[in-house]
């Protein structure tokens, strides 16, 4: 197993931890839970990294790294939804994009194409990171104005990169959607 495979499975592997931690709501646990999610995070752009650097590119990391990526987000925001931070709805559209974009990238590899991660989906990606972990924070529920709070906001920028980035895949790769 390769360095890069190693560093993707260990970000798999902290992903219960993760959810239990955050599931126990005991004094701390939270701290170490983001501390987790931060460093389950950092892990993506670390093995990426490696494995592009040092030839390490392999078909189980091709389909591990970003089923991690989608474990750890989805994690985080079904407690979230379970914990009314984010709305059920929002969660909705924030994996169904996943489901949408991961379908898509099946079509085109059937046709020998290779969807690449782009500038949007980076920005997604980087703003669901920040915002999930902000929302870990006690500065999740502070009101910045009436009836608006941290929570709403991150979940606002969350909702519009996802929408904003889904729409570019489809629209840059309509072509492999259009019926014969």
């Amino acid at each position: 197993m390769t360095t890069a495979n190693k560093i993707t499975m260990l970000r798999v592997a902290l992903i219960p931890v993760f959810v239990v931690l955050m599931l126990l709501r005991f004094p701390g646990s939270n701290i170490i839970a983001l501390g987790i999610f931060i460093l389950a995070s950092i892990s993506d752009s670390v093995d990426g990294y490696i494995a592009r650097k040092y030839s390490q590119v392999t078909t189980f990391g091709k389909f591990m790294d970003p089923l991690a990526d989608k474990l750890l987000v989805t994690s985080a925001i079904l407690i979230f939804v379970e914990w009314g931070q984010i709305p059920s709805w929002a969660a909705f559209l924030i994996i169904a994009r996943e489901f949408a974009v991961t379908a898509l990238r099946l079509v085109a590899v059937d046709s020998g194409i290779v969807i690449a991660a782009g500038i949007s989906g980076k920005i997604k990606t980087a703003v669901t990171m920040v915002c999930l972990c902000v929302m870990m924070t006690s500065l999740h529920s502070l009101e910045l104005f009436p009836g608006f709070s941290v929570d709403s906001l991150c979940v606002a920028l969350m909702v519009i990169t996802t929408l904003w980035s889904g729409f570019r895949y489809f629209r840059n790769h309509a072509g492999l959607l259009k019926l014969k």
